[in-house]
């Protein structure tokens, strides 16, 4: 099912929206749908399952929210949103809290890293949503704090990571202890075949709205690869850093390299802050609300962060790693140029590294320009060769499984 994007002329006055959380929305200063808004809004408010895909920063935790919000206080159930880090279940509530709070919303957020007790009080309060990573919330079922029984609505936030091989079995035992009767949608900005087939086992007849498809980036971000020897990355990143004076996001692959990377940098007297699995919620906290108030000019994160920061501003996103999955570089790309504004994305390439730049561009549907490091020489960045003797991929490589969409290019 698609629908036209909203025009000017188009208001949330238009969606179905009560009265009151109408006069919520225009205190707030929302007056225009974004086109995920504007398409799913209709169809979610009439309890329709839905696959929604849009790309990052384009509103859909409102998209959803808005409907659970309305169908919840007109009729009996709670509202489950589920979502793969601890960082966007908590952004995920405090964008709920802005309409809800009006309303008397009571949430409980399940998420590890924090004490359990907290949570349990949450859930004795009788939430109409409960908030959660998958692994804490089947803490919570196992120790019988929290039963799913009355669950009416259930949220599946970054769909295609929750439907993974890595969350699967979680997500299958959280569905075995719901009611069959309930609306279920998923929301992502990447949605690969393979995803979607299993997604459809858990829902009836969905409507599947792409508000832009799947892998799309925001218009406004530029995007480069430099292919750079392993040992020359740390002296790039310092070129860059040195070159753009904004607030930038760097991604490694591994709990180590942030560390070791973040570390480096404070070496050089740069303002920077790490944040990772190994770190505590509490140091995490700390390491964003630091970011997002400029105390840190830098965060360097592992693919945690790719989905759940929602800070405006971000000039420069920085791969110092390459992805190991393709659909991740449209997730990290996506913490710049939100909500319409410009962004710089710079991804560090090994030059073995060649099938995975194809993968991406594959997924995104363009070619990534490649560019000489500043005050670098052709020499630092030799592309491989193509051929029968170039490198392979890395094994643990997973491309995008989706498109068929495919195009040459030399390096």
């Amino acid at each position: 099912m698609q629908q036209q994007n909203p025009t000017p002329q188009h208001l949330f006055s238009g969606l179905g929206i009560a009265p009151g959380l109408l006069d919520i929305l225009e205190r707030l200063n929302y007056k225009y749908p974004t086109p995920i808004q504007y398409q799913t809004i209709p169809s979610a408010m009439e309890g329709k399952d839905v696959v929604g895909i849009a790309e990052t920063g384009t509103g859909k935790t409102l998209a959803f929210g808005i409907p659970i919000l309305q169908r919840l206080a007109r009729e009996k159930g709670k509202g489950l949103i589920l979502l793969p880090t601890r960082e966007l279940a908590e952004q995920v509530d405090e964008e709920l809290h802005k309409i809800g709070k009006p309303l008397g919303l009571k949430t409980a957020v399940l998420i590890g890293g924090l004490s359990i007790k907290p949570q349990i009080r949450d859930l004795a309060k009788n939430p109409h949503i409960i908030i959660a990573t998958p692994g804490r919330l089947i803490d919570h079922m196992e120790q019988k704090t929290v039963t799913l029984d009355s669950i009416t609505i259930l949220v599946l936030d970054e769909a295609d990571r929750m439907l993974d091989m890595g969350f699967q079995p979680q997500i299958r035992k959280i569905l075995q202890n719901l009611p069959d009767k309930r609306q279920t949608m998923l929301f992502s900005a990447t949605m690969p075949h393979e995803i979607m087939t299993i997604a459809t086992k858990y829902m009836k007849l969905p409507v599947r709205i792409e508000a832009a498809p799947s892998g799309t980036l925001p218009e406004k971000v530029l995007q480069e690869i430099f292919i750079v020897r392993r040992e020359k990355k740390l002296q790039l990143l310092e070129m860059l850093l040195q070159k753009y004076s904004g607030s930038t996001l760097i991604f490694t692959r591994t709990k180590y390299g942030a560390k070791k990377v973040a570390g480096v940098l404070r070496m050089n007297r740069y303002s920077a802050v790490e944040i990772h699995g190994n770190r505590s919620q509490g140091q995490r906290r700390d390491a964003l609300s630091g970011f997002k108030s400029g105390k840190y000019r830098v965060l360097v994160a592992t693919d945690i962060a790719s989905r759940g920061i929602d800070v405006r501003g971000i000039e420069l996103v920085i791969n110092f790693d390459f992805p190991s999955q393709s659909d991740d570089y449209v997730h990290r790309i996506g913490r710049t140029g939100r909500a319409g504004a410009e962004g710089r994305a710079i991804t560090f390439a090994l030059p073995e590294e060649h099938q995975e730049i194809r993968a991406v561009e594959q997924l995104i549907r363009k070619t990534i320009l490649i560019s000489i490091p500043p005050g670098g020489s052709p020499m630092d960045v030799v592309p491989p060769s193509v051929g029968p003797n170039a490198p392979r991929p890395k094994r643990n490589f997973r491309p995008h499984r989706s498109s068929g969409y495919q195009h040459k290019r030399r390096f």
